[in-house]
């Protein structure tokens, strides 16, 4: 029996992973750098260190990486503050959980104020117990780091709680935490790893809603 739930924001409840890889050239341009194929696939659904280590990847290891994260959650800022398209059946979702009394939790990769912005624009925040941001952890997906700490304020055992990606790295960390963890994928079909590692596959979040009503998780 599922005992609480724990979302990934961007390309889970809102359509938002396509808008992130738009926002790497104009933050790289305002610092005078170009843009290099391949950065916002590796960048997706990190953060901190591992965000920052991956830029040094692609742009050497005395570039400002900080400078090059800040101008592109500059960027990002702009655009979230309007309503960002959400994914279909997510307000089912969250409106059945809330009935049944499980307790929710956000664990993104992003910045805090994003997920807070993102939740307050539809008037989303009511349903979470607690919100986890990528600011709050030391190590980011694929370490489960972030999930194991929204499961803790959630008081729930990660055995017994389900974590909903979209992401391969946020499958991984779910994984690894020994979580029920469910990809509802985005961006990128699940591929052999995931199936090997996942729990089950969604092809949305309305699917996710029947297979929890039938108890399938």
């Amino acid at each position: 029996m599922i005992q609480g739930v724990i979302f990934d924001m961007d390309g889970l409840m809102f359509d938002t992973e396509r808008m992130w890889a738009t926002f790497w050239e104009p933050a790289l341009a305002a610092l005078g750098l170009p843009y290099k194929e391949g950065l916002a696939e590796a960048e997706r659904g990190t953060a901190g260190e591992t965000s920052r280590n991956i830029v040094r990847s692609f742009y050497g290891e005395d570039c400002d990486a900080n400078a090059i994260i800040d101008s592109l959650h500059r960027v990002a800022d702009k655009v979230f503050q309007k309503p960002v398209p959400k994914k279909p059946g997510l307000d089912e979702l969250l409106a059945w959980l809330d009935e049944q009394h499980i307790p929710m939790a956000v664990a993104s990769s992003s910045r805090m104020h994003i997920i807070q912005r993102n939740l307050d624009n539809w008037g989303l925040t009511h349903y979470f117990k607690t919100l986890a941001s990528g600011q709050q952890v030391t190590h980011s997906k694929p370490d489960p780091e972030i999930f194991l700490l929204a499961a803790q304020q959630l008081g729930v055992e990660p055995a017994r709680c389900l974590v909903l990606e979209d992401s391969y790295n946020g499958v991984r960390a779910g994984a690894a935490g020994g979580f029920v963890t469910v990809m509802v994928p985005d961006l990128l079909p699940a591929d052999d790893e995931m199936r090997s590692l996942y729990t089950a596959e969604c092809k949305s979040l309305t699917e996710v809603l029947e297979r929890l009503k039938a108890n399938e998780f």
